[in-house]
This record gives C-alpha cells, structure tokens and sequence, in this order.
C-alpha cells in the first residue's frame, strides 16, 4: 500500500483526535488533568489517584466505555465533560490541517469526520475550532453505539454514507482503528505520525504514513 493516488479516491475519511487536531489536548486531560481532579475529590495523591484509574484503563481500550463521558462521569462520579471546559485552551489544530482540508474540498473529495469521540467532546472542540465548517459532516462511534475498533462501525457506516470502500481513503492514528478498517475492506489508509506535538513522533506502523499534511502530495 503506498500513499494515496487522489484519481483513485472520491471520499475522505479522517480521524479527529491525533489526525486533525493535537491529541496533546486528550493526553493532558486524561492523564494530568483528570487524576488531579479526582486525587481533590477523593482526597488521595495524584499518584494514588492515577494508579486508581489505571486500574479502569485495563480493558477497557477499544470499547464504547473507553470513549463515553457518561461512563467516565458515573465512573469517578466527576462532570468530565466540563472538567474538559477547564483546559479547553489546549486544544488546537495539527499542522498544516486547514491546508489540506481546503484543498480537498477544492477537489472535489466529500470529507467525513469520523471520531470515537463522544458527541459531548466533539462538540467542545467544534465551539473552539469551527472544524464541522471546514468538512461535510461529523459522525462519532457513538451515533451507532459502536467503536471504530469493530466492523459492526464501518457496516453501519456504509448504510449511512453510501461510499465506495474501494475509493475510500482512512486517515486515522491509531493502528487498532487502521487494522479493522483493513479488515473490512477500506482500499485506502493512511496513518500520523506525530498525533501530539509534546511527544516524540513512532513510526513503527504497517500502515503508510505521514508527520504532518503537507507531506502530503496531491
């Protein structure tokens, strides 16, 4: 598989967090500014109440649950989503994002967010990026109660945007995402390599990738 042949690709599917926005933002949140919350709350040490969610971690990767608010909130009995309100001046575009987006619409690709965010996330970050204005339409795994980790998502995904897989390019920074997506038969796929700017980029993917969009030759 190389990079994308953009003659051979009418729809564009993207990642959010990690692809077009820094997941510098999420990492922060869940490792630093979350635990902090819940050491107050709980009246425990950040490392105690790190080691206390870590414990909740474990199993739960590639779930619905791993990615719900509401299981979160419930979870640490915390209002996560408005705990994200306290940090939102974290979030922000990746490198060289508006660029490419433009130039895809200039060409002609429909752009499909698709996130395993939770709508409630998804829309924090849209009030603070004004990205739904910059692609066609924003789906999140949670709309179909299932994560892109399974192929029930892209079975969904397809009764829902009518696109042909085989002209169909993922952009995506997880690699469980990229693999299911293999699975079920998207013909493109194209991997980040670099999803937070405060961390130190891997390449270590069997998937072809770039560091930033404008890599990216069209």
């Amino acid at each position: 598989m190389s990079l994308p042949d953009w003659q051979q690709i009418d729809t564009v599917l993207l990642d959010m967090d990690g692809t077009l926005l820094d997941l510098h933002f999420d990492n922060y949140f869940w490792l630093d500014h979350l635990p902090a919350a819940y050491a107050a709350h709980h009246d425990m040490s950040e490392e105690e109440a790190l080691s206390e969610l870590n414990k909740s971690f474990v199993g739960l990767r590639g779930t619905l649950n791993w990615y719900c608010l509401d299981y979160w909130t419930e979870l640490t009995g915390l209002p996560i989503a408005e705990l994200k309100r306290d940090v939102q001046h974290k979030i922000g575009f990746r490198p060289h994002v508006k660029d490419f987006l433009q130039q895809l619409r200039v060409m002609g690709k429909r752009t499909v967010i698709v996130t395993n965010a939770h709508r409630d996330s998804v829309n924090l970050k849209m009030e603070h990026t004004g990205l739904d204005q910059l692609v066609d339409r924003i789906i999140s795994s949670h709309d179909y109660q299932e994560p892109k980790e399974s192929q029930a998502f892209w079975d969904h995904l397809r009764q829902d945007e009518n696109f042909d897989p085989a002209r169909t390019l993922l952009i995506d920074d997880s690699q469980a995402v990229l693999e299911s997506a293999a699975r079920w038969g998207i013909g493109w796929l194209l991997t980040i390599f670099h999803p937070d700017s405060q961390k130190a980029p891997n390449t270590d993917s069997r998937f072809p990738g770039v560091h930033h969009f404008d890599e990216l030759k069209f």
